[in-house]
């Protein structure tokens, strides 16, 4: 039995003892970060190389190419059984152990082209700024600070005729490349030659599945969601491109994206880091103390309410979908399976981050 099948086992046991040991050894700090950072990190940037010698998405044409591919081998495979008078359960077999096979390489490569990145050294380690224990009196003071910041800058950006944020997508990938240039001199380590993020055609789709953005480490490259309303894309790539620097936590990217975002000199990069800053801070504050975030919010001008509201109204419609449920319960799975403990929780402890820094300069 195993003979008969014999390329098909050693690619099974392969791909088992691949993931056996990356589980093994995956909470080992110092063996993860020489790994990321002699081993993996460079190879992801060689396939990025690659990958942004073509304007579209790569990582968009591998998904279509996957879909066809299993659609494909679903009819053809299901057919090859049907038509065979004897031995069709070792053809059945045959084809699901292949398909078996196929989808534990992919994770194979995840794991260990990603998946080794959550228990490397991240930003915290790096930087020296540590998540902290969050006082109702920092919440309020720096959701206040991210406020009145959006004060100042929400008349630098262009607006439409109805008041909201409106600028090309082609303008806000073109002007990416310089995002991180003030912030590298404060944090070297995040220097880094950028290549612009590319715009995913089926965007909608994105939205479906409640992603903005997606970094994929199979290809090297960063892709964003161009459907969804445009004041926080800025703040989106800024994210991707904290990915594309090999860190891997959702938290660290997002406090990175601000950081980033307010202090790159850009306008629009700017107003939309003080918004997807506010936008965290405000929601911990809401459940902390509505009364205090109602006070912050209403002092907001009205062009940022009309921002928020636009971008509410536009995920709103994805809200119930079955689609984004189960995206959603997916990804967080694989969070938790590579180490994230938080999950996608994880998203909403950048307020940590956020507090720690910024409640020097709110006080």
């Amino acid at each position: 039995f195993f003979l008969r099948y014999q390329k098909l086992h050693l690619w099974l046991a392969a791909d088992l003892l691949l993931l056996a040991v990356f589980f093994a050894v995956r909470w080992n700090s110092a063996w993860m970060t020489a790994l990321t950072e002699r081993v993996t990190n460079p190879f992801r940037r060689l396939l990025g190389s690659f990958s942004y010698r073509v304007d579209f998405s790569v990582m968009e044409g591998l998904c279509a190419l996957l879909v066809v591919f299993v659609a494909a081998y679903l009819v053809f495979g299901t057919a090859a059984v049907f038509r065979m008078r004897e031995g069709r359960g070792r053809r059945a077999y045959g084809a699901l152990l292949g398909a078996v096979c196929t989808g534990l390489t992919v994770w194979c490569a995840f794991c260990w082209l990603w998946g080794v990145q959550y228990r490397a050294d991240g930003f915290q380690v790096k930087s020296g700024i540590v998540a902290e224990e969050v006082s109702p009196e920092d919440l309020t003071a720096v959701t206040q600070y991210f406020a009145d910041r959006l004060s100042e800058t929400e008349g630098q950006v262009p607006r439409d005729k109805n008041g909201l944020f409106s600028m090309s997508t082609e303008e806000i990938l073109a002007e990416s490349i310089q995002v991180y240039g003030p912030v590298s001199q404060e944090f070297p380590f995040l220097a880094f030659d950028d290549q612009p993020p590319k715009a995913v055609y089926f965007s909608r789709v994105m939205s479906m599945l409640d992603f903005t953005g997606f970094y994929c480490p199979l290809v090297g490259e960063s892709n964003v969601n161009v459907d969804s309303p445009a004041v926080f894309l800025p703040s989106t790539v800024a994210h991707e491109l904290a990915h594309q620097r090999g860190f891997a936590s959702e938290q660290e990217c997002n406090f990175i994206a601000v950081l980033a975002c307010t202090v790159s000199g850009l306008p629009e990069y700017a107003y939309s880091g003080w918004l997807l800053g506010y936008v965290h801070l405000g929601n911990a504050l809401y459940q902390a103390d509505p009364g205090r975030w109602r006070q912050v919010y209403e002092g907001l001008p009205d062009t940022v309410r009309a921002d928020l509201e636009h971008n509410n109204a536009y995920w709103a419609q994805f809200r119930d979908s079955t689609v984004k449920k189960v995206s959603n319960k997916v990804y967080d799975g694989l969070l938790k399976g590579y180490g994230d403990e938080h999950g996608m929780k994880s998203y909403g402890m950048v307020v940590d981050l956020l507090t720690a820094y910024y409640k020097e300069p709110a006080a």
